[in-house]
């Protein structure tokens, strides 16, 4: 079995793979204050509760968007499964993504991960939307290269920034309402924040298209996938494992190098 991190700025993101199916995926809280000992608790608890021994894992593989916490988290997988071969997701490994960037080496891994899954799942051109701390479109011409993409400020960034912002707004769950036009405060803060969201992703995808000369495939991932594209009127195809398909696939693309 491999073994597959996705360190996110809110969420870390971990499954497992036997050979090319997922057993099962996990979702813990980021924390940077985290030591390597408590990290390797987690994971023991993690591989326990679904009935997975660390013996059982070949090897890992770790992609972050919060580097402090990879060399973290490589001494936990160590500490549990000593003898496994560990992959940390960097600008150095073979991703077979040309990147056609100002500054390919400024890609986030989260990203190139995210890419590598998209094209090998729903094929090119394709553009990929992370729905997480920030809201990322990824572009990947026909050709499978990289080109792209914008950055929005996350969802819940947004509402946050709003609550803490505003004296009489209060804290709202992320429900869709049933209209777009709210009666009270709190639908009208949750259709301003999905539906606008919404808007703006739907927005966005319309003037990549115009720009690109021609549609492509859509898929999006991240914590609040399941919350926003709902609210969407392009047909996306919301894959919340997404980076986890891409880290094995880097992991097997790179199987033959040095452990990094």
């Amino acid at each position: 079995m491999i073994l597959a991190i996705d360190i996110g700025n809110s969420n870390l993101v971990l499954g497992c793979f036997d050979k090319n199916e997922i057993v099962f995926t996990e979702h813990v809280a980021t924390d940077l204050h985290k030591t390597e000992l408590e990290y390797a608790i987690i994971l023991k608890a993690v591989l326990d509760l679904q009935n997975t021994s660390p013996q059982q894992l070949e090897g890992a593989v770790i992609s972050s968007v919060v580097p402090p916490l990879v060399p973290v988290l490589r001494s936990a997988i160590e500490k549990i499964a000593p003898d496994i071969r560990i992959l940390a997701v960097d600008n150095s490994i073979e991703t077979g993504l040309p990147i056609h960037l100002d500054h390919p080496e400024q890609v986030g891994t989260d990203l190139i991960v995210g890419a590598v899954a998209a094209v090998s799942e729903y094929g090119t051109p394709a553009i990929v939307i992370d729905l997480g701390t920030a809201t990322t479109l990824s572009v990947i011409d026909k050709d499978g290269c990289y080109i792209g993409g914008a950055i929005l400020p996350g969802v819940q960034v947004s509402l946050n920034s709003l609550v803490s912002g505003t004296a009489q707004l209060p804290s709202i769950s992320l429900t869709k309402p049933d209209r777009v036009l709210g009666t009270n405060t709190v639908d009208s803060m949750r259709s301003g924040v999905l539906f606008g969201n919404a808007a703006a992703i739907d927005g966005m995808i319309d003037r990549i298209w115009k720009e690109l000369g021609c549609e492509t495939s859509l898929t999006a991932t991240g914590d609040l996938a399941n919350a926003v594209i709902p609210c969407c009127r392009h047909s996306i195809t919301v894959d919340g494992t997404l980076p986890l398909k891409g880290l094995r696939i880097l992991y097997e693309m790179n199987k033959g190098g040095e452990v990094q």
